[in-house]
């Protein structure tokens, strides 16, 4: 039984609920229609990742389910749970430590200084820095400063956390090892997930589902739950399969709008 399937049996309240949201972008003859009547629910604690061509609204969607922006139509539902929002560049503030930046994130929700040193060093701990907080970020790898951006994150106490292709710029295997990192993660904290990727292996091997949006404007093509047990690697054949299952579907969805 999938997740999805397991939430439903246990009636669990929807996540993240989207109901025919649209978003256009400007007024009259030159407005941009982004996004088409998306609508699809997020199970609590589901792991959710959205692919697509590029242009078609993924980045959008984010952004109106972290309440940046507001959509021209429809609704969006979190069920008044807090979310966290976690980008391709780890957006550190290069005159703090790696723990200062984390710690900002916690002084933003009125943690006290002697806790949130405390909250900061175990998140650190969390993401395998312990001992590199005193770094300043021009001092760490690329992985690095998204494991930073990621305890950044855990930080703000979220139960929703919106991940924008953050580990897009990284190398195969620095990628690889964040994807166990994040996958524990996840596993262990009960996050609702929604994430964004241009790499459909990277998608099946995150993902409970996989949704491909259509190119401008976004709608939902088709869903792919991803039923292979956990945990995963990306280059097994289970995910590879899959991977290909998608990629000929977006192949289709691109040929079909160049059209």
């Amino acid at each position: 039984m999938s997740l999805v399937e397991v939430k439903a049996a246990e009636g669990a309240a929807v996540g993240v609920a989207l109901d025919s949201v649209s978003k256009v972008f400007g007024r009259g003859p030159g407005a941009v229609r982004a996004l088409d009547r998306i609508s699809f629910d997020v199970a609590p604690g589901e792991f959710v990742c959205l692919v697509g061509a590029s242009g078609c609204g993924k980045t959008t969607l984010l952004n109106l389910i972290a309440g940046l922006d507001r959509p021209t139509g429809g609704s969006i539902d979190t069920g008044g749970r807090r979310t966290a929002f976690m980008f391709q560049e780890p957006a550190l503030l290069p005159w703090l430590s790696a723990q200062a930046n984390v710690e900002l994130a916690l002084r933003l929700r009125g943690v006290g200084r002697d806790e949130r040193r405390r909250q900061a060093e175990d998140l650190l701990e969390r993401v395998h820095l312990g001992g590199s907080g005193q770094l300043q970020p021009h001092e760490l790898s690329g992985g690095m400063r998204q494991r930073v951006a990621l305890a950044r994150s855990l930080a703000q106490e979220s139960e929703i956390l919106l991940m924008d292709e953050p580990f897009a710029a990284l190398d195969a295997m620095t990628r690889d090892l964040l994807h166990d990192e994040l996958e524990r993660l996840w596993s262990s904290t009960g996050l609702t997930v929604v994430f964004v990727t241009h790499n459909v292996r990277e998608a099946a091997r995150l993902g409970d589902r996989i949704l491909l949006l259509t190119s401008r404007p976004g709608r939902v093509a088709a869903t792919f739950p991803v039923e292979i047990p956990r945990p995963r690697r990306i280059d097994t054949p289970e995910v590879s399969g899959l991977a290909a299952l998608v990629t000929d579907r977006l192949k289709e969805e691109i040929r079909s709008h160049g059209r």
